[in-house]
């Protein structure tokens, strides 16, 4: 349910904490090779460039879910 605690959680900053960076970077690690993946294995498109741009936006919504501690 949206209210007005999930919204200020999802607005606000959210500096990390201990534990929180190891697991940003291996989601962005994670998310890169993925990329890297798609990149060497399709043809140059629209459709590439937008398989491309939904792994980054897996990976930003993904460090989000740290940073909002699943709220």
């Amino acid at each position: 349910m949206m209210n007005e605690e999930t919204l200020l959680n999802w607005f606000m900053y959210h500096a990390p904490v201990e534990g929180q960076m190891e697991k940003y970077a291996a989601i962005r690690a994670a998310g890169l090779e993925f990329a890297r993946i798609i990149v060497d294995n399709t043809p140059t498109s629209a459709d590439q460039a937008m398989a491309v741009r939904k792994v980054r936006e897996a990976v930003m919504t993904a460090n989000a879910a740290i940073a909002c501690g699943g709220k």
